[in-house]
C-alpha cells in the first residue's frame, strides 16, 4: 500500500478526438481540456500531490496546422492570466520544463512573470511542460555535461545518474510516482522519458475533457493500492 504520491504527471490526451466525435472544431475540444486542468489542479492540492506535471505543448505539437498551433498559445495566454490569482491565493507554484523561446517575445515575458510572482508559493508546484520533449531533454542533458568535461569542471567518473538528473529540465524536482494518460492509448509519447523509469502507469480511455476530480482520484486510489518495488 502506498501513501498519496508526491509528484503525479499527466499525458492529456483526447482533446482533438473529443471534438471531432461531437462534430466540433478541435480548438472547442482544447478549450474544454483547460476546465479539466482545473478541476484536477484542484483535485491535486486537496489530496496532497506536491508536484502535478502537464504535458501542455510537446515539440511535436509544432507539425499540427498554424491556426491549431496559435489557438493552443492564445488559450496558454488566457489561462495564465485567468489563473494567477488562484495560484496565488491556494499556494500554487508555477514552474515550466522545455524550451519556450519559440513562443515568441510577449508569452515568453507572460509566463516568466507568473513563474516569478508565484516562487516563494511553497505548497503545490504546477510545471507545465512546454515545447517539450523527451529526447530533446537529454540531448540538451548530455551537451550541458560534455561542455563541463571539456571545460575541465567534472570528469569522466563525476558522471552518474545523480548528475545527469540535475542536467535536465526537472532539474531538483522529484521523479513521478504515477503517471496518467487519459484517451486510452498505451504510449509515453516522448514524455519525461528518463524520469518515469520506475513511475506506476495509468491509463484511461476517457478523453482529457472529460477527465475530472473524481476520475484524478480514481487513478491515486489506483496507485495506492500498489506495491512498488523499484526493481527490487
Amino acid at each position: 500500500m502506498q501513501g498519496t504520491p508526491t509528484h503525479v504527471a499527466i499525458i492529456m490526451d483526447g482533446n482533438r478526438r473529443w471534438a471531432k466525435e461531437r462534430g466540433l472544431a478541435p480548438i472547442i475540444g482544447h478549450r474544454e481540456g483547460i476546465k479539466s486542468i482545473e478541476k484536477v489542479l484542484d483535485a491535486a492540492h486537496k489530496v496532497g500531490v506536491k508536484v502535478l506535471t502537464l504535458y501542455t505543448f510537446s515539440t511535436e505539437n509544432w507539425k499540427r496546422p498554424k491556426r491549431e498551433i496559435d489557438a493552443l498559445l492564445r488559450l496558454l495566454e488566457e489561462y495564465l492570466d485567468r489563473e494567477y490569482k488562484r495560484l496565488m491565493s491556494n499556494n500554487i507554484r508555477l514552474n515550466t520544463i522545455g524550451d519556450i523561446e519559440r513562443f515568441g517575445d510577449r508569452l515568453v515575458r507572460k509566463i516568466a512573470n507568473v513563474r516569478d510572482m508565484t516562487k516563494a508559493n511553497d505548497g503545490l508546484t504546477l510545471n507545465l511542460a512546454l515545447n517539450y520533449g523527451g529526447r530533446d531533454e537529454i540531448i540538451r542533458a548530455v551537451r550541458k555535461i560534455a561542455q563541463e568535461a571539456l571545460k575541465g569542471t567534472i570528469g569522466i567518473d563525476d558522471i552518474s545518474e545523480e548528475l545527469f538528473s540535475r542536467h535536465l529540465f526537472t532539474g531538483s524536482l522529484p521523479d513521478p510516482d504515477l503517471l496518467i494518460r487519459t484517451g486510452g492509448e498505451f504510449r509515453i509519447s516522448n514524455f519525461l522519458l528518463w524520469q518515469i523509469s520506475y513511475s506506476e502507469l495509468y491509463v484511461t480511455k476517457k478523453c482529457w475533457p472529460d477527465f475530472g476530480a473524481k476520475d484524478f482520484e480514481k487513478a491515486i486510489d489506483s496507485y495506492m493500492q500498489r506495491e512498488r518495488r523499484h526493481g527490487g
